[in-house]
Formats: structure tokens, C-alpha cells, sequence
């Protein structure tokens, strides 16, 4: 039985051996999964700003009208109220 005993405890320190190595690796799958969700979450950020972007442009473009037709009504205005 000694030699049974023996052979288990080297089958238990075997594998203990593997669990202690392997664990290492688990980690950095769970950084590279954590890595590959912060790009993702990145690139939808961009894509975003991107949007906003575009926006931002058209509303200037929308003001600089909207201001160019109040100076004109302001200017017809005072035209017509002879100032």
C-alpha cells in the first residue's frame, strides 16, 4: 500500500503542479476577454463622438443661417424705421 500512497501523492503533486501553471493563464484570458470589451466599448465611444461631431458641424451650420437671417430682419427694421 506504501507504493500506492506514494504514487498517489505524486499524482496529487502533479496535479497541484498543473493547477499552480494553469492558473496563470486563466488570468490573462480574463485580461485579454476584459481587453477585447474595453476596444469594443472604445470604438462605440469613437463612432459616438464621431456622431456628435457631425452634429456639432450641422448645428453650426443651422446658427450662422439663423444668425445672417436675424441680421437682416434687424437691418430691414431699422431701415423701415428710418434709422
Amino acid at each position: 500500500m506504501s507504493r500506492l500512497d506514494a504514487a498517489a501523492a505524486k499524482l496529487m503533486a502533479a496535479v497541484d503542479a498543473l493547477e499552480a501553471a494553469a492558473m496563470p493563464l486563466a488570468d490573462v484570458r480574463g485580461v485579454s476577454e476584459r481587453n477585447a470589451e474595453l476596444v469594443a466599448e472604445r470604438d462605440n465611444l469613437l463612432a459616438r463622438v464621431a456622431e456628435l461631431e457631425d452634429e456639432t458641424r450641422s448645428l453650426a451650420g443651422i446658427t450662422e443661417e439663423v444668425e445672417d437671417r436675424l441680421d437682416t430682419a434687424i437691418a430691414e427694421i431699422r431701415t423701415a424705421l428710418g434709422r
